[in-house]
């Protein structure tokens, strides 16, 4: 049946987020082929993965000379490449070396599968999207429908964290099961560029506004939270890999037919004056189906679409740039 067919790329699958998302996909009935590059170890994570009993082939592609092959044939692209954040760093500080990686790897998607979905993980996504969509405009092979900034670590976040605050109130005397909660998160993937939308929690939730001010700075915050607590050894990678694998099987739900699926992710967007913003997308068999924009917010939210807007421009027209210059 199609729904079992899905031929997923993975660059960047020895790193940190790469070995567990790997897994994580391995383990799919959705996935029927695993191609998994990186510039070193990609033998060794294949060989181990594909002892696993699921029924998803894999093949490890090791260096840039073997790169044309492992995308060949592939429907969905994600791409977690580049180096972590250490203590101290912000997103945007990854800008030089990942801005280069993410332009090498699209450039050869956009040469060896056009077509496929293309799922950016690798930071910042707020400059790393731009620079995807410039490479697929150079290459002449542009689909602004199939060109995701993954932000699903936000979603993520924002559910766990409004489920931990709602434990104890009783009205919810059993306390709120995080995956039944769902949050939108929309704008961008840095620091105030991630905006939650708690007035549009499912179920409905309340909190007095300082608990929702320091409930909304956590979310922003919660990549540094991870960063701080690893003490140099890396930034977020196992709740990563489960937010990049939640939104790759919605996407591929999606293109198998099934209807209804809902995510956010940072995409080319017309909903504000910026040219990218993450908003809710129903998802269908080509990629966006429709973006279903902002809805009803608060005055506080507003208030930080509103201040989002200048540091998102500034990174999107540096990942621009930085495309327009790329040989």
């Amino acid at each position: 049946s199609p729904q079992n067919h899905a031929k997923v790329a993975v660059l960047g699958a020895s790193g940190g987020i790469g070995q567990p998302l790997s897994l994580l996909l391995k383990n799919s009935p959705l996935v029927s082929r695993l191609s998994l590059y990186d510039i070193a170890h990609t033998p060794g994570v294949a060989a181990d993965l594909s002892h696993i009993e699921t029924r998803a082939t894999v093949e490890g592609f090791l260096g840039p000379e073997q790169l044309p092959e492992c995308l060949k044939g592939c429907d969905v692209v994600v791409i977690p490449a580049g180096v972590p954040r250490k203590p101290g760093m912000t997103r945007d500080d990854l800008f030089n070396t990942n801005a280069s990686i993410v332009a090498t790897l699209t450039s050869a998607c956009a040469k060896h599968c056009p077509e496929a979905m293309i799922c950016i993980i690798s930071n910042p996504v707020n400059s790393t999207i731009p620079i995807t969509s410039e490479v697929f405009k150079k290459h002449g092979v542009y689909n602004p429908k199939r060109i995701f900034g993954v932000t699903t670590l936000d979603i993520v976040r924002a559910n766990t964290f409004v489920a931990e605050l709602k434990v104890d109130f009783s009205c919810f005397p059993q306390g709120l099961d995080p995956a039944r909660v769902s949050v939108p998160v929309i704008g961008g993937h840095a620091g105030k560029t991630i905006i939650p939308l708690i007035s549009q929690c499912t179920p409905k939730v309340d909190f007095p506004q300082d608990q929702l001010e320091k409930l909304t700075g956590r979310i922003q915050e919660a990549g540094t939270e991870v960063v701080q607590a690893k003490a140099g050894a890396g930034s977020a990678t196992l709740s990563m890999a489960y937010a990049g694998a939640r939104f790759v099987f919605s996407l591929v739900d999606a293109m198998n037919g099934k209807e209804g699926v809902v995510e956010c992710a940072f995409v080319h967007s017309d909903v504000t004056e910026s040219p990218y913003f993450s908003t809710p997308l129903l998802l269908g068999k080509n990629g966006i189906e429709k973006n279903l924009g902002i809805g009803k917010i608060t005055p506080f939210e507003e208030k930080m679409v509103a201040g989002a807007m200048s540091e998102l421009n500034a990174s999107i027209k540096k990942g621009e740039e930085f495309a327009k210059n790329f040989k």
